[in-house]
């Protein structure tokens, strides 16, 4: 397999600029020692500005949380992906369990932010995951059938490589709480087995599959461990760099 990691950080809404650019400066610093994959990190919209100023010249990959269908229209509190591209940015988070659960996002809607973003030259981090009573109900596997066909919809062969996924199990995230090293390899692998199904085996083995949920430095090792995860989405360990840099050089 030749899929490069990624190491992604969603800072969510926290830092000001200032702290902002501080922390992607010493992210851009680590990943420069780190030839052999991607890292990537996504501000809140107010700092993206100047943290894609902070580390234009660097391999730091910068992210958007979130990104609208349209190039522009009446659509207030969104943000039109020439926006972000004028910024430098070069990827945007879609379908996040924070943006489903709490905001209401539908499939519907997460596939059109999905397609605007691959429309408007945006690397979509595609997030799926399955509740805490869904995962009791044994019903994982039917949930991230239905978020994928659903959020995958109008998606060409072509264009399906620009695509990451993000498996986060919800009963993961901001818990403290993570999958067992097999309970995400299992998602992973059915994943990569659906992605084949609907494209094609070469295609699914291009893909890369980040595990998100409680991702710290004492489970890193374990879980790039696995066959199927190509990466991760940090929250919480990502907003300080002694921590981020430890799940970077994962072992």
């Amino acid at each position: 397999m030749n899929r490069r990691p990624l190491i992604a950080g969603n800072w969510k809404m926290y830092l000001s600029v200032a702290e902002s650019v501080r922390l992607a400066q010493a992210v851009a610093a680590t990943s420069a020692t780190c030839p052999d994959l991607d890292v990537m990190v996504a501000p809140a919209f107010t700092s993206l500005a100047k943290v894609c100023e902070a580390v234009g010249n660097t391999s730091l990959k910068v992210a958007a949380q979130n990104v609208a269908w349209a190039k522009e229209g009446a659509f207030t509190g969104e943000i039109a992906p020439p926006m972000l591209t004028d910024l430098g940015v070069r990827l945007a988070i879609v379908g996040h369990s924070e943006r489903r659960q709490i905001f209401g996002e539908s499939d519907a809607m997460i596939n059109r932010r999905l397609l605007g973003a691959l429309a408007g030259g945006l690397q979509p981090v595609f997030c799926v995951g399955e509740t805490l009573e869904e995962r009791e109900a044994d019903r994982t596997f039917s949930v991230l059938e239905h978020q994928v066909r659903q959020g995958l919809q109008g998606v060409t062969k072509e264009e399906m490589p620009q695509v990451v996924l993000a498996y986060e199990p919800v009963w993961a995230i901001g818990t403290g709480k993570t999958a067992t090293k097999e309970q995400a390899q299992e998602a992973h692998a059915f994943l990569r087995r659906l992605l084949a199904e609907t494209y094609e085996k070469n295609i699914a083995e291009d893909v890369r599959i980040l595990y998100g949920g409680s991702v710290k430095p004492d489970n890193i090792d374990s879980l790039m461990a696995q066959p199927d995860i190509d990466g991760a989405l940090v929250g919480g360990a990502a907003l300080k760099a002694e921590s981020f840099e430890r799940i970077i050089r994962f072992q």
